[in-house]
Protein backbone atom coordinates (compact mmCIF):
# COMPACT_ATOMS: atom_id res chain seq x y z
CA UNK A 1 0.00 0.00 0.00
CA UNK A 2 1.57 3.03 -1.15
CA UNK A 3 1.74 6.42 0.28
CA UNK A 4 -0.79 8.21 -1.40
CA UNK A 5 -3.21 5.35 -0.53
CA UNK A 6 -2.29 5.61 3.44
CA UNK A 7 -3.01 9.45 3.34
CA UNK A 8 -7.02 8.76 1.67
CA UNK A 9 -7.65 6.35 4.68
CA UNK A 10 -6.21 8.77 7.06
CA UNK A 11 -8.85 11.46 5.65
CA UNK A 12 -11.57 9.74 5.13
CA UNK A 13 -14.90 10.50 7.62
CA UNK A 14 -16.92 7.33 7.54
CA UNK A 15 -17.29 4.25 6.81
CA UNK A 16 -20.72 2.80 6.55
CA UNK A 17 -21.25 -1.18 7.42
CA UNK A 18 -24.12 -1.84 5.96
CA UNK A 19 -24.77 -6.41 6.45
CA UNK A 20 -28.26 -7.27 4.19
CA UNK A 21 -30.13 -10.36 3.20
CA UNK A 22 -32.80 -10.43 0.67
CA UNK A 23 -33.26 -6.24 0.47
CA UNK A 24 -33.07 -5.97 -3.48
CA UNK A 25 -35.79 -3.44 -2.97
CA UNK A 26 -34.50 -1.02 -0.22
CA UNK A 27 -30.61 -0.70 -1.18
CA UNK A 28 -30.91 1.68 -4.19
CA UNK A 29 -33.08 4.47 -2.04
CA UNK A 30 -31.11 3.50 1.27
CA UNK A 31 -27.86 4.66 -0.71
CA UNK A 32 -29.42 7.91 -2.33
CA UNK A 33 -30.63 8.61 0.98
CA UNK A 34 -27.14 8.51 2.70
CA UNK A 35 -25.53 11.06 -0.22
CA UNK A 36 -28.56 13.09 0.73
CA UNK A 37 -27.06 13.32 4.37
CA UNK A 38 -23.83 13.13 3.96
CA UNK A 39 -23.52 15.36 1.00
CA UNK A 40 -19.75 16.05 0.30
CA UNK A 41 -18.21 14.73 3.38
CA UNK A 42 -15.79 11.98 3.07
CA UNK A 43 -16.92 8.25 3.46
CA UNK A 44 -17.70 4.66 1.84
CA UNK A 45 -20.48 2.42 2.08
CA UNK A 46 -19.66 -1.08 1.72
CA UNK A 47 -22.25 -3.53 1.25
CA UNK A 48 -22.17 -6.87 2.57
CA UNK A 49 -24.18 -9.74 0.86
CA UNK A 50 -24.99 -12.51 3.02
CA UNK A 51 -25.82 -15.13 0.52
CA UNK A 52 -29.27 -13.13 -0.82
CA UNK A 53 -31.58 -15.16 -2.61
CA UNK A 54 -33.02 -12.05 -4.47
CA UNK A 55 -31.35 -9.65 -6.86
CA UNK A 56 -29.49 -7.99 -4.10
CA UNK A 57 -26.16 -8.57 -5.54
CA UNK A 58 -27.40 -7.07 -8.79
CA UNK A 59 -28.06 -3.90 -7.58
CA UNK A 60 -25.05 -4.03 -5.37
CA UNK A 61 -22.94 -4.20 -8.98
CA UNK A 62 -25.13 -1.09 -10.04
CA UNK A 63 -24.41 1.02 -7.18
CA UNK A 64 -20.88 0.65 -7.44
CA UNK A 65 -21.02 1.17 -11.22
CA UNK A 66 -22.68 4.18 -10.67
CA UNK A 67 -20.31 5.29 -7.46
CA UNK A 68 -17.06 3.67 -7.59
CA UNK A 69 -15.40 5.41 -5.45
CA UNK A 70 -17.30 5.21 -2.58
CA UNK A 71 -19.69 2.09 -2.36
CA UNK A 72 -17.71 -1.53 -2.03
CA UNK A 73 -19.89 -4.67 -2.11
CA UNK A 74 -19.10 -7.53 -0.89
CA UNK A 75 -20.48 -11.16 -1.50
CA UNK A 76 -20.70 -14.22 0.59
CA UNK A 77 -21.31 -17.87 -1.56
CA UNK A 78 -24.17 -18.80 1.15
CA UNK A 79 -25.78 -17.30 4.04
CA UNK A 80 -23.53 -17.00 7.05
CA UNK A 81 -24.90 -15.02 9.07
CA UNK A 82 -25.14 -11.34 10.22
CA UNK A 83 -22.14 -11.21 12.38
CA UNK A 84 -20.00 -12.90 9.44
CA UNK A 85 -21.01 -10.38 7.64
CA UNK A 86 -20.29 -6.88 10.06
CA UNK A 87 -16.45 -9.03 10.74
CA UNK A 88 -15.72 -8.74 6.95
CA UNK A 89 -17.47 -4.86 6.59
CA UNK A 90 -14.88 -4.01 9.36
CA UNK A 91 -11.87 -5.53 7.84
CA UNK A 92 -12.56 -3.75 5.24
CA UNK A 93 -14.07 -0.05 6.80
CA UNK A 94 -11.13 2.72 6.61
CA UNK A 95 -13.23 5.17 7.75
CA UNK A 96 -12.36 7.42 11.16
CA UNK A 97 -15.60 6.52 12.26
CA UNK A 98 -17.31 3.13 11.58
CA UNK A 99 -21.50 3.38 11.66
CA UNK A 100 -23.17 0.08 11.20
CA UNK A 101 -26.68 0.10 9.89
CA UNK A 102 -29.35 -2.71 8.82
CA UNK A 103 -30.55 -2.43 4.08
CA UNK A 104 -34.25 -2.57 5.32
CA UNK A 105 -34.22 1.04 5.32
CA UNK A 106 -35.60 0.85 9.49
CA UNK A 107 -32.62 2.40 10.50
CA UNK A 108 -32.23 6.30 9.21
CA UNK A 109 -29.14 7.43 7.58
CA UNK A 110 -30.37 11.03 9.00
CA UNK A 111 -29.05 9.60 12.40
CA UNK A 112 -25.46 8.90 11.22
CA UNK A 113 -23.69 12.75 11.55
CA UNK A 114 -25.46 12.40 15.44
CA UNK A 115 -22.94 9.54 15.87
CA UNK A 116 -20.24 10.63 14.40
CA UNK A 117 -20.84 13.58 16.34
CA UNK A 118 -21.01 11.67 19.99
CA UNK A 119 -17.80 9.85 18.60
CA UNK A 120 -15.22 12.27 17.49
CA UNK A 121 -16.97 15.42 19.69
CA UNK A 122 -17.61 13.44 23.04
CA UNK A 123 -14.99 10.96 22.98
CA UNK A 124 -16.81 8.23 23.00
CA UNK A 125 -15.75 4.51 21.79
CA UNK A 126 -19.41 3.16 20.94
CA UNK A 127 -22.53 5.04 20.15
CA UNK A 128 -25.65 2.18 20.29
CA UNK A 129 -28.55 3.69 18.71
CA UNK A 130 -32.01 2.87 21.05
CA UNK A 131 -35.04 2.62 19.22
CA UNK A 132 -37.27 3.90 22.11
CA UNK A 133 -40.32 4.18 19.99
CA UNK A 134 -40.14 0.82 17.72
CA UNK A 135 -42.70 0.03 14.50
CA UNK A 136 -42.72 -4.03 15.42
CA UNK A 137 -45.26 -6.13 16.51
CA UNK A 138 -45.65 -7.55 20.57
CA UNK A 139 -43.91 -10.79 18.92
CA UNK A 140 -40.88 -9.19 18.61
CA UNK A 141 -40.43 -6.01 21.36
CA UNK A 142 -41.45 -8.49 24.29
CA UNK A 143 -38.74 -10.49 23.86
CA UNK A 144 -36.50 -7.66 22.94
CA UNK A 145 -37.17 -5.87 26.09
CA UNK A 146 -36.54 -9.15 28.30
CA UNK A 147 -33.05 -9.90 26.17
CA UNK A 148 -31.66 -6.19 27.30
CA UNK A 149 -32.62 -6.55 30.57
CA UNK A 150 -31.01 -9.79 30.93
CA UNK A 151 -27.95 -8.49 28.49
CA UNK A 152 -28.08 -5.32 31.20
CA UNK A 153 -27.86 -7.94 34.58
CA UNK A 154 -25.00 -9.77 33.02
CA UNK A 155 -23.06 -7.39 31.33
CA UNK A 156 -22.95 -4.25 33.55
CA UNK A 157 -22.96 -1.90 30.54
CA UNK A 158 -26.56 -0.08 30.69
CA UNK A 159 -27.90 0.33 27.28
CA UNK A 160 -31.37 0.22 26.71
CA UNK A 161 -31.07 -1.08 23.07
CA UNK A 162 -28.30 -3.33 22.10
CA UNK A 163 -29.56 -5.03 18.94
CA UNK A 164 -30.00 -1.78 17.62
CA UNK A 165 -28.40 -2.36 14.22
CA UNK A 166 -27.64 1.17 13.95
CA UNK A 167 -24.26 1.24 15.88
CA UNK A 168 -21.46 4.27 15.12
CA UNK A 169 -17.62 2.67 16.62
CA UNK A 170 -14.14 4.46 16.82
CA UNK A 171 -11.93 2.63 14.08
CA UNK A 172 -9.67 1.31 16.54
CA UNK A 173 -12.76 -0.54 18.08
CA UNK A 174 -13.71 -2.93 14.86
CA UNK A 175 -10.49 -3.35 14.64
CA UNK A 176 -9.93 -4.68 17.73
CA UNK A 177 -12.94 -6.97 18.58
CA UNK A 178 -13.74 -10.65 17.09
CA UNK A 179 -17.34 -10.87 16.05
CA UNK A 180 -18.00 -14.63 15.35
CA UNK A 181 -21.13 -17.09 15.60
CA UNK A 182 -24.18 -14.57 16.56
CA UNK A 183 -22.20 -12.04 18.78
CA UNK A 184 -23.55 -9.18 16.93
CA UNK A 185 -25.86 -8.75 19.77
CA UNK A 186 -23.24 -8.65 21.96
CA UNK A 187 -20.54 -5.99 20.58
CA UNK A 188 -20.52 -3.68 23.24
CA UNK A 189 -19.21 -6.69 25.55
CA UNK A 190 -16.77 -7.63 23.20
CA UNK A 191 -15.68 -3.50 22.82
CA UNK A 192 -15.74 -3.57 26.48
CA UNK A 193 -13.97 -6.47 27.04
CA UNK A 194 -10.93 -5.09 24.99
CA UNK A 195 -10.68 -2.07 26.98
CA UNK A 196 -13.31 0.42 25.13
CA UNK A 197 -14.84 1.28 28.38
CA UNK A 198 -16.66 4.57 27.03
CA UNK A 199 -19.79 3.42 25.90
CA UNK A 200 -23.04 5.10 25.16
CA UNK A 201 -26.01 5.69 23.65
CA UNK A 202 -28.37 7.63 21.43
CA UNK A 203 -32.20 7.86 20.79
CA UNK A 204 -33.00 7.16 17.08
CA UNK A 205 -35.84 7.06 15.23
CA UNK A 206 -37.23 3.56 13.83
CA UNK A 207 -39.08 3.18 10.73
CA UNK A 208 -41.89 1.15 9.82
CA UNK A 209 -40.64 -1.38 7.57
CA UNK A 210 -41.47 -0.31 3.83
CA UNK A 211 -40.26 -3.48 1.69
CA UNK A 212 -40.20 -7.85 2.81
CA UNK A 213 -40.72 -9.15 5.81
CA UNK A 214 -38.65 -9.22 8.77
CA UNK A 215 -36.02 -11.98 9.25
CA UNK A 216 -37.12 -12.04 13.70
CA UNK A 217 -37.83 -15.58 15.10
CA UNK A 218 -38.11 -17.20 17.77
CA UNK A 219 -34.96 -19.44 17.37
CA UNK A 220 -33.02 -16.13 17.12
CA UNK A 221 -34.31 -15.02 20.55
CA UNK A 222 -33.35 -18.48 22.00
CA UNK A 223 -29.74 -18.06 19.93
CA UNK A 224 -29.21 -14.88 21.82
CA UNK A 225 -30.05 -16.03 25.28
CA UNK A 226 -27.45 -18.72 24.79
CA UNK A 227 -24.98 -16.56 23.27
CA UNK A 228 -25.50 -13.98 26.33
CA UNK A 229 -24.56 -17.11 28.39
CA UNK A 230 -21.16 -18.03 26.76
CA UNK A 231 -20.25 -13.88 26.44
CA UNK A 232 -20.84 -13.45 29.86
CA UNK A 233 -18.23 -16.58 30.66
CA UNK A 234 -15.96 -15.68 28.24
CA UNK A 235 -15.55 -11.99 29.36
CA UNK A 236 -15.01 -12.70 32.75
CA UNK A 237 -13.58 -16.17 32.68
CA UNK A 238 -11.43 -16.95 28.89
CA UNK A 239 -8.22 -15.60 30.42
CA UNK A 240 -8.58 -17.79 33.35
CA UNK A 241 -10.99 -20.42 33.04
CA UNK A 242 -9.01 -22.30 35.81
CA UNK A 243 -10.66 -19.69 38.48
CA UNK A 244 -14.59 -20.92 37.57
CA UNK A 245 -13.75 -24.23 36.84
CA UNK A 246 -11.50 -25.01 39.76
CA UNK A 247 -13.25 -22.95 42.11
CA UNK A 248 -16.62 -24.81 41.22
CA UNK A 249 -14.87 -27.86 41.26
CA UNK A 250 -12.89 -27.88 44.36
CA UNK A 251 -16.06 -26.35 46.62
CA UNK A 252 -18.20 -29.46 45.19
CA UNK A 253 -15.41 -32.04 45.71
CA UNK A 254 -14.78 -30.49 49.70
CA UNK A 255 -18.63 -30.28 50.39
CA UNK A 256 -19.01 -33.75 48.85
CA UNK A 257 -16.23 -35.33 51.22
CA UNK A 258 -17.71 -33.23 54.16
CA UNK A 259 -20.96 -35.25 53.69
CA UNK A 260 -19.35 -38.45 53.00
CA UNK A 261 -16.66 -38.24 56.50
CA UNK A 262 -20.09 -37.29 58.35
CA UNK A 263 -22.20 -40.61 57.14
CA UNK A 264 -19.05 -42.70 58.05
CA UNK A 265 -19.07 -41.11 61.78
CA UNK A 266 -22.15 -41.15 62.00
CA UNK A 267 -22.13 -45.13 61.26
CA UNK A 268 -19.20 -45.60 63.38
CA UNK A 269 -20.34 -43.62 66.47
CA UNK A 270 -23.66 -45.73 66.20
CA UNK A 271 -21.55 -48.93 66.31
CA UNK A 272 -19.38 -47.92 69.26
CA UNK A 273 -22.22 -47.16 71.45
CA UNK A 274 -23.72 -50.63 70.23
CA UNK A 275 -26.80 -48.88 68.16
CA UNK A 276 -28.74 -50.29 65.18
CA UNK A 277 -27.34 -48.59 62.47
CA UNK A 278 -28.06 -49.12 58.27
CA UNK A 279 -25.87 -49.70 55.83
CA UNK A 280 -24.23 -46.81 54.12
CA UNK A 281 -25.04 -48.45 50.79
CA UNK A 282 -28.93 -48.07 51.46
CA UNK A 283 -28.74 -44.35 52.58
CA UNK A 284 -29.35 -41.87 49.70
CA UNK A 285 -27.23 -39.15 51.31
CA UNK A 286 -24.19 -41.14 50.44
CA UNK A 287 -24.67 -41.93 46.93
CA UNK A 288 -25.50 -38.04 46.51
CA UNK A 289 -22.13 -37.03 48.20
CA UNK A 290 -20.15 -39.78 46.48
CA UNK A 291 -21.81 -38.40 42.64
CA UNK A 292 -20.68 -34.51 44.18
CA UNK A 293 -17.30 -36.18 45.02
CA UNK A 294 -16.97 -37.13 41.43
CA UNK A 295 -18.50 -33.97 39.23
CA UNK A 296 -16.14 -31.77 41.54
CA UNK A 297 -12.87 -33.49 40.49
CA UNK A 298 -14.39 -33.68 37.25
CA UNK A 299 -15.05 -29.65 37.08
CA UNK A 300 -11.35 -29.03 38.49
CA UNK A 301 -9.91 -31.72 35.65
CA UNK A 302 -11.94 -29.33 33.05
CA UNK A 303 -10.33 -26.46 34.30
CA UNK A 304 -7.00 -27.74 34.28
CA UNK A 305 -7.35 -28.75 31.03
CA UNK A 306 -9.14 -25.33 29.72
CA UNK A 307 -6.22 -23.49 31.44
CA UNK A 308 -3.50 -25.76 29.54
CA UNK A 309 -5.48 -25.41 26.02
CA UNK A 310 -5.48 -20.74 27.06
CA UNK A 311 -1.85 -21.14 27.61
CA UNK A 312 -0.99 -22.08 24.20
CA UNK A 313 -3.50 -19.76 22.39
CA UNK A 314 -1.12 -16.80 21.25
CA UNK A 315 -4.17 -14.56 21.88
CA UNK A 316 -4.09 -14.88 25.36
CA UNK A 317 -0.77 -12.44 25.79
CA UNK A 318 -2.48 -9.84 23.79
CA UNK A 319 -3.88 -6.64 25.07
CA UNK A 320 -5.38 -3.16 23.40
CA UNK A 321 -2.64 -1.01 24.91
CA UNK A 322 -4.01 2.99 25.41
CA UNK A 323 -1.14 4.94 25.01
CA UNK A 324 2.57 4.22 25.16
CA UNK A 325 5.41 7.16 25.88
CA UNK A 326 9.39 6.90 26.05
CA UNK A 327 11.54 4.49 24.25
CA UNK A 328 12.08 1.24 24.92
CA UNK A 329 16.55 0.39 26.35
CA UNK A 330 17.33 -3.03 24.64
CA UNK A 331 19.64 -4.36 27.31
CA UNK A 332 22.60 -6.47 26.03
Amino acid sequence: MNQRTNEAMESLELSIVIPLYNESESLTELKQWIDRVLLDRSYEVIFIDDGSKDDSWRVIEELVDSDPNRVIGIRFARNYGKSAALSEGFKAANGRVVVTMDGDLQDSPDEILGLQRKIMEDGYDLVSGWKKKRHDPLSKTIPTKLYNLATRWVSGIHLHDFNCGLKAYRREVVKAIEVQGEMHRYIPILAKDAGFSKIGEQVVAHQSRKYGSSKFGFERFMNGFLDLMTIGFMSRFSRKPMHFFGALGATMFFLSSFGFLMIGGQKLWFLYHGMPAKNIAELSEFYLSLVGMVMGLQFFLTGFLAEMTSRNDARRSQYQIDKRIGRSRQVD
